[in-house]
C-alpha cells in the first residue's frame, strides 16, 4: 500500500524525511502520486490549499485521509471514507491528553494556569493546549503562550539547540495548600513522525468504517 504525504511546509518535509514504514508500505510525495491508484492511506499535512483534491482522490479511491491540520473544514462532516482526525500526533501527549480529558473534571473548583510554548515561528493556535484547556475546564483564552526567545531560555529551559522546534505545556493546579504541577516537553520532529508512522501502520491494519475517527479513539483501543 501507498502512503501519500500531502503538502510542502516543515511538518510534510519532516515527515517526508524522518517516515520509517512497514515493508508492505511505500512513502510518496502527494504531486508525485498518480492520479488513481488502488487504496491508499493519505495524509494531509498541508495548509489546505490541496484539500479538496485529497477528499475527491480518498472518495474515488476509498482511501484513509489521516488528517494533521487543525480547524479542518472535515470536522463535523459525513464522509464516504475513513478519515482520521488527528490534531496531534504524539503518541504519549495523546494518551496524558486522554487521561485528561477523563479525569480533568475531577479539579472542578481549583486553581488552574496552563502555560505553552513553541517555537517563535508558530503563528497558529495552539491546538494541543486548547483541548488541555478544554478537559480543565478552562477557557481558551485562558491558555498563556509563550513565543518569547529569552522567556524561553531562562523561565522554561528550553536547550538553544531545540528553541527552533518545540513544544511544552505546563499545567499548575492549586488547591490550598496542595499544589500540583504536570509539564510535557517535546523536541524535535522524531516524535511527530514515529506517531504519524505508528498511525499509518494502524489505519493500514484495521478495517476502517466510512466515518470520522478522532485520534483518541485509536488510543483507546491500544492501536497506537
Amino acid at each position: 500500500m501507498q502512503v501519500l504525504i500531502v503538502g510542502s511546509g516543515k511538518l510534510a518535509t519532516e515527515l517526508l524525511n524522518e517516515l520509517s514504514l512497514g515493508a508492505s508500505l511505500t512513502l510518496h510525495r502527494w504531486s508525485n502520486a498518480p492520479p488513481k491508484q488502488d487504496r491508499s492511506v493519505v495524509v494531509h499535512a498541508g495548509s489546505g490549499r490541496e484539500l479538496d483534491d485529497v477528499i475527491a482522490y480518498c472518495r474515488e479511491t476509498h482511501s484513509v485521509l489521516v488528517e494533521l491540520s487543525t480547524g479542518s473544514k472535515l470536522e463535523g462532516t459525513s464522509p464516504t471514507f475513513p478519515v482520521v482526525m488527528c490534531p496531534n500526533t504524539n503518541i504519549l501527549m495523546l494518551k496524558f491528553m486522554n487521561m485528561l480529558a477523563m479525569s480533568g473534571r475531577l479539579f472542578t473548583g481549583c486553581h488552574i494556569e496552563l502555560r505553552e510554548s513553541h517555537q517563535a515561528e508558530k503563528r497558529s493556535a495552539p491546538g494541543t493546549a486548547i483541548s488541555i484547556a478544554q478537559s480543565l475546564g478552562l477557557s481558551a483564552e485562558a491558555v498563556v503562550s509563550v513565543r518569547d526567545r529569552d522567556e524561553q531560555l531562562s523561565a522554561l529551559r528550553i536547550p538553544p539547540e531545540h528553541l527552533g522546534r518545540h513544544a511544552v505545556h505546563s499545567i499548575l493546579i492549586e488547591d490550598g495548600a496542595c499544589r500540583i504541577s504536570l509539564e510535557t516537553r517535546v523536541y524535535g520532529a522524531s516524535a511527530y513522525a514515529d506517531g504519524v508512522a505508528r498511525i499509518i501502520s494502524a489505519a493500514s491494519s484495521h478495517q476502517l468504517e466510512d466515518r470520522l475517527y478522532a485520534i483518541d479513539e485509536f488510543v483507546e483501543r491500544s492501536w497506537v
